[in-house]
Protein backbone atom coordinates (compact mmCIF):
# COMPACT_ATOMS: atom_id res chain seq x y z
CA UNK A 1 0.00 0.00 0.00
CA UNK A 2 2.91 2.38 0.73
CA UNK A 3 4.24 1.73 -2.78
CA UNK A 4 0.77 2.53 -4.19
CA UNK A 5 0.66 5.82 -2.26
CA UNK A 6 4.17 6.70 -3.43
CA UNK A 7 3.13 6.10 -7.04
CA UNK A 8 0.05 8.28 -6.57
CA UNK A 9 2.18 11.00 -4.97
CA UNK A 10 4.44 10.98 -8.02
CA UNK A 11 1.36 11.26 -10.24
CA UNK A 12 0.02 14.20 -8.20
CA UNK A 13 3.30 16.11 -8.02
CA UNK A 14 4.63 15.14 -11.44
CA UNK A 15 7.97 16.02 -12.99
CA UNK A 16 7.76 19.25 -14.96
CA UNK A 17 11.16 18.67 -16.56
CA UNK A 18 10.36 15.34 -18.21
CA UNK A 19 6.61 15.12 -18.75
CA UNK A 20 4.48 16.97 -21.32
CA UNK A 21 1.72 19.14 -19.89
CA UNK A 22 -1.43 16.98 -19.91
CA UNK A 23 -4.79 18.21 -21.12
CA UNK A 24 -6.74 19.73 -18.25
CA UNK A 25 -10.07 18.05 -17.51
CA UNK A 26 -11.19 21.15 -15.65
CA UNK A 27 -10.40 23.36 -18.64
CA UNK A 28 -12.18 20.98 -21.04
CA UNK A 29 -15.37 20.88 -18.97
CA UNK A 30 -15.46 24.64 -18.52
CA UNK A 31 -14.88 25.18 -22.25
CA UNK A 32 -17.73 22.76 -23.03
CA UNK A 33 -19.92 24.63 -20.55
CA UNK A 34 -19.28 27.97 -22.26
CA UNK A 35 -20.01 26.53 -25.69
CA UNK A 36 -23.19 24.88 -24.43
CA UNK A 37 -24.49 28.01 -22.72
CA UNK A 38 -24.01 30.10 -25.86
CA UNK A 39 -25.73 27.51 -28.06
CA UNK A 40 -28.66 26.82 -25.74
CA UNK A 41 -29.43 30.52 -25.39
CA UNK A 42 -30.01 30.77 -29.14
CA UNK A 43 -31.29 27.24 -29.80
CA UNK A 44 -34.83 28.44 -30.54
CA UNK A 45 -33.36 30.24 -33.58
CA UNK A 46 -31.21 27.32 -34.75
CA UNK A 47 -32.31 24.82 -37.39
CA UNK A 48 -29.25 22.60 -37.69
CA UNK A 49 -27.76 22.27 -34.21
CA UNK A 50 -27.25 18.50 -34.22
CA UNK A 51 -23.56 18.54 -35.17
CA UNK A 52 -22.58 21.25 -32.68
CA UNK A 53 -24.46 19.64 -29.78
CA UNK A 54 -22.87 16.27 -30.53
CA UNK A 55 -19.47 17.98 -30.69
CA UNK A 56 -19.96 19.43 -27.21
CA UNK A 57 -21.15 16.01 -25.97
CA UNK A 58 -17.99 14.40 -27.39
CA UNK A 59 -15.87 16.97 -25.57
CA UNK A 60 -17.57 16.14 -22.26
CA UNK A 61 -17.08 12.41 -22.87
CA UNK A 62 -13.42 13.02 -23.73
CA UNK A 63 -12.91 15.03 -20.52
CA UNK A 64 -14.40 12.22 -18.43
CA UNK A 65 -12.26 9.63 -20.19
CA UNK A 66 -9.12 11.72 -19.60
CA UNK A 67 -9.60 11.42 -15.85
CA UNK A 68 -12.96 10.31 -14.40
CA UNK A 69 -11.92 11.24 -10.87
CA UNK A 70 -11.14 14.86 -11.72
CA UNK A 71 -14.38 15.11 -13.72
CA UNK A 72 -16.34 13.92 -10.69
CA UNK A 73 -14.44 16.17 -8.30
CA UNK A 74 -15.42 19.21 -10.40
CA UNK A 75 -19.03 18.58 -9.33
CA UNK A 76 -18.45 18.47 -5.56
CA UNK A 77 -15.91 21.30 -5.54
CA UNK A 78 -18.13 23.57 -7.68
CA UNK A 79 -15.45 24.10 -10.32
CA UNK A 80 -17.66 24.49 -13.41
CA UNK A 81 -18.33 28.19 -13.87
CA UNK A 82 -21.49 29.81 -15.23
CA UNK A 83 -25.20 29.70 -14.52
CA UNK A 84 -26.63 26.81 -12.52
CA UNK A 85 -29.02 25.85 -15.33
CA UNK A 86 -26.24 25.01 -17.79
CA UNK A 87 -23.64 23.87 -15.24
CA UNK A 88 -26.13 21.34 -13.91
CA UNK A 89 -26.51 19.82 -17.37
CA UNK A 90 -22.71 19.43 -17.70
CA UNK A 91 -22.56 17.78 -14.27
CA UNK A 92 -25.41 15.40 -15.11
CA UNK A 93 -23.64 14.53 -18.37
CA UNK A 94 -20.48 13.61 -16.42
CA UNK A 95 -22.44 11.20 -14.21
CA UNK A 96 -24.31 9.77 -17.22
CA UNK A 97 -21.02 9.04 -18.99
CA UNK A 98 -19.55 7.29 -15.94
CA UNK A 99 -22.58 5.09 -15.28
CA UNK A 100 -23.16 4.31 -18.97
CA UNK A 101 -19.51 3.27 -19.36
CA UNK A 102 -19.85 1.10 -16.26
CA UNK A 103 -22.82 -0.62 -17.91
CA UNK A 104 -20.69 -1.18 -21.05
CA UNK A 105 -22.99 0.88 -23.23
CA UNK A 106 -21.90 1.27 -26.84
CA UNK A 107 -20.16 4.54 -27.67
CA UNK A 108 -23.00 5.77 -29.87
CA UNK A 109 -25.48 5.23 -27.03
CA UNK A 110 -23.23 7.11 -24.60
CA UNK A 111 -23.02 9.99 -27.07
CA UNK A 112 -26.81 10.10 -27.44
CA UNK A 113 -27.40 10.03 -23.68
CA UNK A 114 -24.75 12.69 -23.09
CA UNK A 115 -26.38 14.95 -25.67
CA UNK A 116 -29.75 14.36 -23.98
CA UNK A 117 -28.29 15.34 -20.60
CA UNK A 118 -26.91 18.56 -22.06
CA UNK A 119 -30.27 19.56 -23.58
CA UNK A 120 -32.87 18.11 -21.21
CA UNK A 121 -33.83 21.48 -19.68
CA UNK A 122 -33.64 23.83 -22.66
CA UNK A 123 -37.43 24.23 -22.49
CA UNK A 124 -37.21 26.19 -19.25
CA UNK A 125 -33.75 27.70 -19.62
CA UNK A 126 -35.09 31.26 -19.81
CA UNK A 127 -37.03 30.75 -16.55
CA UNK A 128 -34.23 29.10 -14.54
CA UNK A 129 -32.57 32.23 -13.16
CA UNK A 130 -35.94 33.57 -12.03
CA UNK A 131 -36.74 30.28 -10.30
CA UNK A 132 -33.33 30.30 -8.63
CA UNK A 133 -33.76 33.81 -7.24
CA UNK A 134 -37.28 33.32 -5.86
CA UNK A 135 -37.22 33.44 -2.05
CA UNK A 136 -40.15 31.09 -1.57
CA UNK A 137 -41.83 28.11 -3.22
CA UNK A 138 -42.74 28.19 -6.90
CA UNK A 139 -46.33 29.23 -7.63
CA UNK A 140 -48.79 27.27 -9.76
CA UNK A 141 -47.78 29.07 -12.95
CA UNK A 142 -44.12 28.32 -12.32
CA UNK A 143 -44.89 24.68 -11.59
CA UNK A 144 -46.81 24.41 -14.85
CA UNK A 145 -43.65 25.53 -16.68
CA UNK A 146 -41.59 22.98 -14.78
CA UNK A 147 -43.99 20.12 -15.52
CA UNK A 148 -44.19 21.10 -19.19
CA UNK A 149 -40.46 21.54 -19.80
CA UNK A 150 -39.69 17.99 -21.01
CA UNK A 151 -42.21 18.42 -23.84
CA UNK A 152 -41.07 21.98 -24.55
CA UNK A 153 -37.45 20.84 -24.62
CA UNK A 154 -38.19 18.03 -27.06
CA UNK A 155 -40.09 20.40 -29.35
CA UNK A 156 -37.30 22.97 -29.33
CA UNK A 157 -34.80 20.23 -30.18
CA UNK A 158 -36.92 19.02 -33.08
CA UNK A 159 -37.11 22.56 -34.45
CA UNK A 160 -33.32 22.80 -34.06
CA UNK A 161 -32.84 19.81 -36.34
CA UNK A 162 -32.62 16.98 -33.81
CA UNK A 163 -34.34 13.87 -35.17
CA UNK A 164 -32.64 11.16 -33.07
CA UNK A 165 -35.61 9.39 -31.47
CA UNK A 166 -33.61 8.01 -28.54
CA UNK A 167 -32.23 11.46 -27.73
CA UNK A 168 -35.70 13.00 -27.85
CA UNK A 169 -37.17 10.11 -25.84
CA UNK A 170 -34.62 10.56 -23.03
CA UNK A 171 -35.41 14.28 -22.85
CA UNK A 172 -39.15 13.65 -22.88
CA UNK A 173 -39.04 10.90 -20.22
CA UNK A 174 -36.37 12.17 -17.81
CA UNK A 175 -38.95 13.27 -15.19
CA UNK A 176 -41.19 10.21 -15.40
CA UNK A 177 -41.18 7.92 -12.35
CA UNK A 178 -41.39 4.15 -12.01
CA UNK A 179 -44.63 4.42 -9.99
CA UNK A 180 -46.35 6.75 -12.48
CA UNK A 181 -46.06 9.87 -10.30
CA UNK A 182 -43.81 11.76 -12.69
CA UNK A 183 -44.46 14.15 -15.56
CA UNK A 184 -45.39 15.17 -18.21
CA UNK A 185 -47.36 12.02 -19.10
CA UNK A 186 -47.38 9.95 -15.89
CA UNK A 187 -45.69 6.98 -17.55
CA UNK A 188 -44.57 4.07 -15.39
CA UNK A 189 -42.58 0.85 -15.31
CA UNK A 190 -41.32 -0.48 -18.62
CA UNK A 191 -42.77 2.50 -20.48
CA UNK A 192 -39.73 4.41 -19.25
CA UNK A 193 -36.60 3.31 -21.13
CA UNK A 194 -33.41 2.29 -19.34
CA UNK A 195 -31.54 5.24 -20.87
CA UNK A 196 -34.19 7.68 -19.68
CA UNK A 197 -34.09 6.16 -16.18
CA UNK A 198 -30.32 6.52 -16.06
CA UNK A 199 -30.63 10.19 -17.07
CA UNK A 200 -33.39 10.74 -14.53
CA UNK A 201 -31.38 9.36 -11.60
CA UNK A 202 -28.25 11.28 -12.65
CA UNK A 203 -30.37 14.45 -12.79
CA UNK A 204 -31.77 13.87 -9.30
CA UNK A 205 -28.39 13.05 -7.80
CA UNK A 206 -26.64 16.10 -9.23
CA UNK A 207 -29.50 18.36 -8.15
CA UNK A 208 -29.11 17.08 -4.58
CA UNK A 209 -25.34 17.66 -4.35
CA UNK A 210 -25.56 21.18 -5.85
CA UNK A 211 -26.42 24.14 -3.64
CA UNK A 212 -29.31 26.36 -4.76
CA UNK A 213 -30.48 29.78 -3.61
CA UNK A 214 -33.43 28.20 -1.84
CA UNK A 215 -31.76 25.18 -0.22
CA UNK A 216 -28.43 23.71 0.83
CA UNK A 217 -26.89 20.79 -0.98
CA UNK A 218 -26.70 17.28 0.43
CA UNK A 219 -23.32 15.80 1.22
CA UNK A 220 -22.23 13.11 -1.28
CA UNK A 221 -22.81 10.15 1.05
CA UNK A 222 -26.30 11.39 1.98
CA UNK A 223 -27.21 12.01 -1.67
CA UNK A 224 -26.06 8.54 -2.73
CA UNK A 225 -27.91 6.84 0.13
CA UNK A 226 -31.10 8.65 -0.86
CA UNK A 227 -30.64 7.68 -4.51
CA UNK A 228 -29.93 4.05 -3.67
CA UNK A 229 -33.13 3.92 -1.62
CA UNK A 230 -35.10 5.22 -4.60
CA UNK A 231 -33.47 2.69 -6.92
CA UNK A 232 -34.21 -0.14 -4.48
CA UNK A 233 -37.85 0.95 -4.26
CA UNK A 234 -38.01 0.96 -8.07
CA UNK A 235 -36.41 -2.52 -8.20
CA UNK A 236 -33.70 -1.14 -10.52
CA UNK A 237 -30.84 -3.38 -9.38
CA UNK A 238 -28.44 -2.87 -12.35
CA UNK A 239 -28.59 0.92 -12.10
CA UNK A 240 -28.38 0.74 -8.31
CA UNK A 241 -25.12 -1.23 -8.48
CA UNK A 242 -23.58 0.99 -11.14
CA UNK A 243 -24.38 4.27 -9.39
CA UNK A 244 -22.84 2.85 -6.22
CA UNK A 245 -19.79 1.49 -8.05
CA UNK A 246 -19.13 4.45 -10.34
CA UNK A 247 -19.94 7.29 -7.90
CA UNK A 248 -19.65 5.83 -4.41
CA UNK A 249 -20.46 7.29 -1.01
CA UNK A 250 -17.10 9.06 -0.96
CA UNK A 251 -16.35 10.16 -4.53
CA UNK A 252 -13.20 12.10 -5.47
CA UNK A 253 -13.65 15.71 -4.39
CA UNK A 254 -15.48 14.79 -1.17
CA UNK A 255 -14.22 16.61 1.91
CA UNK A 256 -13.78 14.24 4.85
CA UNK A 257 -12.60 13.87 8.42
CA UNK A 258 -10.59 10.73 9.11
CA UNK A 259 -10.83 8.63 12.27
CA UNK A 260 -7.45 10.06 13.36
CA UNK A 261 -8.86 13.60 13.22
CA UNK A 262 -7.14 14.71 10.01
CA UNK A 263 -9.20 16.58 7.40
CA UNK A 264 -8.70 16.03 3.69
CA UNK A 265 -10.18 15.57 0.25
CA UNK A 266 -10.72 12.25 -1.50
CA UNK A 267 -8.09 12.17 -4.26
CA UNK A 268 -8.55 8.63 -5.54
CA UNK A 269 -11.14 5.90 -5.19
CA UNK A 270 -10.46 2.28 -6.13
CA UNK A 271 -13.75 0.40 -6.40
CA UNK A 272 -12.31 -2.56 -8.29
CA UNK A 273 -12.58 -4.90 -5.32
CA UNK A 274 -15.57 -6.45 -3.58
CA UNK A 275 -16.49 -3.31 -1.65
CA UNK A 276 -18.51 -0.88 -3.78
CA UNK A 277 -17.31 1.98 -1.57
CA UNK A 278 -13.73 1.09 -2.47
CA UNK A 279 -10.34 1.88 -1.01
CA UNK A 280 -9.85 5.63 -0.76
CA UNK A 281 -6.75 7.79 -0.99
CA UNK A 282 -7.11 11.03 0.97
CA UNK A 283 -4.98 14.14 0.39
CA UNK A 284 -4.70 15.68 3.85
CA UNK A 285 -5.45 19.41 4.19
CA UNK A 286 -5.23 19.74 7.98
CA UNK A 287 -3.60 17.55 10.60
CA UNK A 288 -5.39 16.33 13.73
CA UNK A 289 -4.48 19.61 15.49
CA UNK A 290 -6.06 21.64 12.69
CA UNK A 291 -2.74 22.83 11.24
CA UNK A 292 -1.70 22.85 7.59
CA UNK A 293 0.74 20.00 6.84
CA UNK A 294 4.26 21.07 5.85
CA UNK A 295 4.42 18.48 3.05
CA UNK A 296 2.01 16.41 0.99
CA UNK A 297 0.41 13.69 3.11
CA UNK A 298 -1.61 10.93 1.46
CA UNK A 299 -3.60 8.48 3.57
CA UNK A 300 -5.27 5.22 2.59
CA UNK A 301 -8.65 4.40 4.12
CA UNK A 302 -7.45 0.80 4.52
CA UNK A 303 -4.79 1.87 7.04
CA UNK A 304 -5.43 1.98 10.77
CA UNK A 305 -7.02 5.22 11.97
CA UNK A 306 -7.55 6.42 8.40
CA UNK A 307 -11.12 5.30 7.83
CA UNK A 308 -13.73 7.93 6.97
CA UNK A 309 -15.30 9.31 10.15
CA UNK A 310 -17.58 11.81 8.40
CA UNK A 311 -18.11 13.78 5.23
CA UNK A 312 -17.80 17.55 5.62
CA UNK A 313 -19.16 20.60 3.85
CA UNK A 314 -16.93 23.38 2.47
CA UNK A 315 -18.08 25.62 5.32
CA UNK A 316 -16.97 23.07 7.90
CA UNK A 317 -13.54 22.69 6.33
CA UNK A 318 -13.14 26.46 5.87
CA UNK A 319 -10.03 26.10 3.71
CA UNK A 320 -9.38 27.24 0.16
CA UNK A 321 -7.31 25.05 -2.15
CA UNK A 322 -6.99 24.50 -5.88
CA UNK A 323 -7.79 21.27 -7.68
CA UNK A 324 -4.32 21.50 -9.26
CA UNK A 325 -2.88 21.21 -5.73
CA UNK A 326 -4.56 17.81 -5.40
CA UNK A 327 -4.52 16.34 -8.92
CA UNK A 328 -1.79 18.27 -10.73
CA UNK A 329 -1.83 19.80 -14.19
CA UNK A 330 -4.84 17.77 -15.37
CA UNK A 331 -6.90 19.82 -12.92
CA UNK A 332 -5.58 23.27 -13.81
CA UNK A 333 -7.79 26.05 -15.14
Amino acid sequence: MNQQLSSLKELVLGDATSLPVPTSVLHELNHANRRLEKLLQQLRNEHNADAELRSIARDVIHAVELNPEIALACIYLNQIAGTYAVRHCIEVAVVVVLVARGMHKQQRDILTMTAAALTMNVGMLKHHDRFQSKPGALNSEDMAIVRRHPEDSAEILKCAGIDDEEWLSCVLLHHENHDGSGYPAGKSGEDITLNARLLSYADRYCAQVSARNYRCSLLPDEALNRLLEELAADADAPLREQFHRQIGKYPPGSLVRLENGEIGVIAHRDASGESLDGVLTVHCLRDAAGKLPAAVILRSSSDGGCGIAEVLSEDQVDLRFSMKQIWGAQASL
